[in-house]
This record gives structure tokens, C-alpha cells and sequence, in this order.
């Protein structure tokens, strides 16, 4: 019992950092205002550009810093279509969506010479912290596992304090809930929102990053599976804020982890890949009703303009 424990543990920090990483992103982009679901594809695509870098140069470093400016690129092309051009922000996350499924899948044929999935390439490794992961029942969980789960997890710690404790964060709540009074104070509102979302690409890279290098270390056609809606449905189960979005990555990482350890006669193993969506659809109705979206996020804003 203490093995099954001490495993679905380790299963649930290893499903839910990705989303967590990815919630984050998304978290930010809404809170300064922005609706962002192309997370999905950013995700999806800082996936690829992870396994790209690792193939050419053998490194996972060097991957892993592809997928980030991958990200932030992404980022930025979203937040010039919706800041600059006042592209809707819904169609503008949709196009980057079908945008990265039909890149990615192009890009993996012309380079790899075949469809569906790339060959192996150099990731990274579990990290386990000497001592601590002796510890009986939660050392080999919690302190076994990659250097992203506790990058993701002080992250969280982070952008909370940065969101709650900071002149910084409290530029970009305003940003995200009453812009015109943020201009009228002397901040530039657009400058804060671009490097709002520009972090949240690097957050995206990461995320992609840790699915594609660490968790496989290889990239499939849509590998990403949904888990940006489901990072998406956690900002908002989380109510946007950043110790609430934590427990609910880990809850849908629980989820997953649990999902898998069914026994196939039981459940059809097909039925399990839609399992996850239930649960979000329902952690929504149940949780999600209360939770209040920052007041103009994906209201387009500009800059002198009046608003009510």
C-alpha cells in the first residue's frame, strides 16, 4: 500500500506540473487583462521546438531554451494581434491553436522524413535531492522527481507574491481590472501587458519543454492532448489566483494519475483518454461558479481612450 501511495504521489506531481506551468501562463495573461486560449498551442509548440533543439545540437539545455523563445514568440504574436490590431482575442488564441497542430505536424514530417512521432532525443533526467528521497512513503515522490516540479511549484510561490506583495503586481491586477485608472496614474498600460504575456510565454516553454524532454523525451503529433484547456480550466477553477491554480494542477495531475491505474477489464481503455475532460467539465460547474474574472480581461484597451 505504502508503494501504491507513495507512486500515485510521484504520478500526480508528474501529470500536474505541465498543466501547472501552463495554468500559470494563463493566469497571468487574464490578470493583466488579456484572454489567452492558445495555450494549447503554445504548449504544443514549445514541444516541438524543445525536441528540435535537443535533436540538432544534443543538448536538453539547448532545447530547452528553443522551446522558450518559441514560447515567447508565440506569446507576442498574440499579444500584437489582440494589443496592437484589437484582433479578438478568442479567434486570435483559436488561430494559434490550429496554427501550431498544423505547423508542427508539417515541421515533423519535412524534418524527421515521417508523420506521427520523432526519434528518442537527449532530455533530462530525474534529479532526486540525496537524503531527503530516503525519507519512507514521500521522499522517493517528492523529492525523486525533475528539477521542473519544484521550478514549477516556486514559481507558483512566486508570481503569488509577485500578484500580492508588489508595486509590479499590483500594475498588472490594475492592468487586468481598471486600465484607464493604471494610464491615469502615470503607467503605460500596454508596456505592462506585453511583458506580462512575453513571461507567460516563457512559462509556456517550460511547460512544453517538461512534456517533450522529461516526461517522454521525444515529440508525437498533438502530444499536448488537451492539457492547455485543462491549464486553462484551472485558472479559472483556481479563481485566479496562483496558490489556488497550484491545487488545481495538482488536482487534475490526481486525476490523471488515478485514471491510469485502472484496470483495463474495468474500464475501456479508450473511455480513459476522456476521463480527464469529465473532470474538468465538472470541477467547472461545482467550483467555477463562484470564481470572478478580473473586470476587463479581453476587453480590448486603448491607450487616451474613454471607457466606462
Amino acid at each position: 500500500m505504502i508503494v501504491d501511495l507513495t507512486e500515485l504521489l510521484s504520478s500526480t506531481l508528474r501529470f500536474g506540473t505541465p498543466i501547472l506551468f501552463v495554468a500559470l501562463a494563463g493566469l497571468l495573461c487574464e490578470r493583466v487583462g488579456i484572454v489567452n486560449i492558445g495555450l494549447e498551442g503554445m504548449m504544443l509548440i514549445s514541444a516541438f521546438f524543445a525536441v528540435l533543439g535537443s535533436y540538432l545540437s544534443g543538448s536538453a539545455w539547448v532545447g530547452l531554451g528553443l522551446a522558450i523563445v518559441a514560447g515567447i514568440l508565440v506569446a507576442l504574436l498574440h499579444a500584437v494581434a489582440t494589443i496592437r490590431f484589437g484582433a479578438n482575442q478568442i479567434i486570435s488564441g483559436i488561430a494559434i491553436n490550429m496554427l501550431a497542430l498544423g505547423a508542427t505536424g508539417y515541421l515533423l514530417v519535412q524534418i524527421y522524413g515521417t508523420p506521427g512521432s520523432t526519434p528518442q532525443v537527449t532530455g533530462f533526467s530525474a534529479t532526486p535531492i540525496p537524503f531527503l528521497r530516503d525519507i519512507p512513503f514521500i521522499g522517493p515522490a517528492l523529492f525523486g522527481q525533475s528539477w521542473f516540479v519544484w521550478v514549477a511549484v516556486l514559481l507558483a510561490i512566486a508570481i503569488w507574491f509577485l500578484l500580492s506583495r508588489t508595486t509590479i503586481g499590483l500594475r498588472i491586477r490594475a492592468s487586468g481590472e481598471q486600465p484607464q485608472v493604471l494610464e491615469a496614474s502615470g503607467i503605460a498600460v500596454l508596456p505592462v501587458r506585453y511583458i506580462t504575456i512575453a513571461v507567460s510565454g516563457v512559462l509556456c516553454g517550460l511547460g512544453g519543454a517538461y512534456l517533450s524532454l522529461s516526461m517522454l523525451n521525444n515529440f508525437s503529433e498533438n502530444m499536448t492532448a488537451g492539457r492547455g484547456f485543462i491549464a486553462l480550466a484551472a485558472v479559472i477553477f483556481g479563481g485566479w489566483k496562483a496558490p489556488r491554480v497550484l491545487g488545481a494542477a495538482l488536482f487534475f495531475g490526481f486525476a490523471t494519475a488515478m485514471i491510469i491505474r485502472v484496470p483495463q477489464d474495468v474500464l475501456d481503455p479508450q473511455l480513459l483518454h476522456i476521463v480527464p475532460y469529465v473532470v474538468t467539465i465538472i470541477a467547472l460547474v461545482m467550483f467555477g461558479r463562484g470564481s470572478t474574472a478580473p473586470a476587463s480581461v479581453g476587453v480590448p484597451y486603448r491607450p487616451g481612450a474613454q471607457h466606462s
